[in-house]
C-alpha cells in the first residue's frame, strides 16, 4: 500500500484536478465540508467544473468560493438556498444548474458507487424532474428512470482516518461524505485526526479505506453553522 497521507491539501490535490473535471463534494449544509481542499482547489485556478453536492456553499465559504470565482460551470444539487452569488450566476444564465431531489441524488451517487448505471423512483414523477426521462409502470405505479453519477475526483470530510484510509464520520457528516467518496473514481478524505491502521475498532469504521485514495490533516476545522436561532431575551 502506497503511502496515502499527505503533508498539505495542496499537495494532495497535486496533478489530480484538471479543466472540465467532474467532482463530488460531501458535506450537508455546512456540515462535514472538505473546506481546506475547497479553498486549495480555488488556489489552483482550474475552471470549467461540474460540481455535484447536495449544497452550494453560501457567500464567501464552501463552494461558494468557487462560484466567486466562476471556476464551476454546472451545478448538480438539491438545495441552494443560501448562497446569492449561485442566484446571481443562474439568474443571469452563467451557472448551469441542474436541480435533483435530496435522496435522489444521495442513490444516484451510491448507486454509481456501485456499478448501478441508472435506477427507477417514483420521486419526481409528474413534475418537471421527470421531464425527457423514461417512465415505467411498476406495480400500477410510475416510476421514472434516473441516471446514476460518477466522479472524476471526490473530496469528503470525514473525522478520522487510520493510514490505510479507512474513514469515520460524525453525526450528519455521515450523509453525503461516503457516497461521494464512493462515486468517486479517486477520493481525497480530508479528517481531523489520522491514526495508525489497526487503532480503529473495525466496527465503527463508516466507510473501508479501499474508497480513498489520498488523505489530508486538517485538525482545526472552522466548523461554521448555517443558520443560529438563539432564545429571545425576555
Amino acid at each position: 500500500m502506497s503511502n496515502k497521507v499527505h503533508d498539505s491539501a495542496q499537495a494532495a490535490l497535486n496533478g489530480l484536478v484538471q479543466d472540465g473535471h467532474t467532482l463530488a463534494v460531501g458535506g450537508f449544509g455546512l456540515c462535514g465540508i472538505p473546506e481546506a481542499l475547497i479553498a486549495a482547489l480555488k488556489d489552483t485556478g482550474v475552471k470549467q467544473l461540474t460540481c455535484i453536492s447536495n449544497n452550494a456553499g453560501v457567500d464567501g465559504f464552501g463552494l461558494g468560493l468557487l462560484l466567486e470565482t466562476k471556476q464551476i460551470k454546472k451545478m448538480i444539487s438539491s438545495y441552494v438556498g443560501e448562497n446569492k452569488e449561485f442566484e446571481r450566476q443562474f439568474l443571469s444564465g452563467e451557472l448551469e444548474v441542474e436541480l435533483t431531489p435530496q435522496g435522489t441524488l444521495a442513490e444516484k451517487l451510491r448507486a454509481g458507487g456501485a456499478g448501478i448505471p441508472a435506477f427507477f423512483t417514483p420521486t419526481g414523477v409528474g413534475t418537471v424532474i421527470a421531464e425527457g426521462k423514461e417512465v415505467r409502470e411498476f406495480n400500477g405505479k410510475d416510476y421514472i428512470l434516473e441516471e446514476s453519477l460518477t466522479a472524476d475526483v471526490a473530496l469528503v470530510k470525514a473525522y478520522k482516518s487510520d493510514k490505510a484510509g479507512n474513514l469515520v464520520f460524525r453525526k450528519t457528516a455521515q450523509n453525503f461524505n461516503p457516497v461521494c467518496a464512493m462515486a468517486g473514481k479517486i477520493t481525497i478524505a480530508e479528517v481531523e485526526q489520522i491514526v495508525e491502521i489497526g487503532d480503529l475498532d473495525p466496527d465503527e469504521i463508516h466507510l473501508p479505506g479501499i474508497y480513498v485514495n489520498r488523505i489530508v490533516l486538517n485538525a482545526s476545522p472552522e466548523k461554521r453553522i448555517e443558520q443560529m436561532t438563539l432564545k429571545a431575551e425576555a
